[in-house]
């Protein structure tokens, strides 16, 4: 599995092989000469490390698939990564906490926690990183939503707009 990944997708379990072949084929479209994708080891879940910075990846991702919906076979959700590290409850909490500092003072936000073969509880991740954040809580429809995403040995972290999350099905059915 990489472990310097920047875009997270999920698929159907059993399909992982061919959403390597098509994120990888999405993300040349979007712009990326050279993507590498790769299977997590977990069922359902691909990474992948682009050229383009995760946000603009998955923007381009989406407008792809506003066009040519057809294309996107595979894809359950893409999800952009802007800070990967160790499964360690510190240095999760160190880059939440970096990236929190792009939150303005007005902003709402959410911290949603999907973990995968790890013992660390989502209340002991969401209590480490909320804990120095001033802003409100707003778990219906935030501004911001911090995402940790726990994959065994790595751990994504994102501070996203919810629409900076693309559902494949969802997105087709608008």
């Amino acid at each position: 599995m990489l472990s310097d990944f920047n875009v997270l997708a999920s698929t159907m379990r059993g399909n992982e092989r061919q959403m390597c072949y098509e994120l990888s084929f999405l993300l040349k479209e979007a712009g990326d000469a050279e993507p590498k994708v790769d299977k997590t080891g977990i069922r359902g879940l691909v990474v992948a490390k682009t050229a383009l910075t995760p946000v603009e990846a998955v923007e381009k991702l989406h407008s792809l698939l506003q066009e040519r919906p057809f294309e996107f076979r595979y894809a359950l959700r893409i999800i952009p990564i802007e800070k990967v590290v160790h499964t360690e409850l510190e240095e999760i909490k160190n880059a939440a906490t970096e990236l929190i500092t792009g939150l303005e003072e007005t902003e709402t936000f959410r911290v949603t926690v999907e973990k995968r073969f790890t013992n660390i509880h989502s209340r002991d991740l969401i209590e480490a990183v909320a804990a120095n954040v001033k802003n409100k809580v707003e778990l219906e429809k935030p501004d911001k939503v911090l995402l940790i995403e726990v994959l065994g040995g790595f751990t994504g972290v994102s501070l996203l707009k919810p629409q900076d999350i693309i559902s494949v099905q969802k997105e087709k059915m608008l």
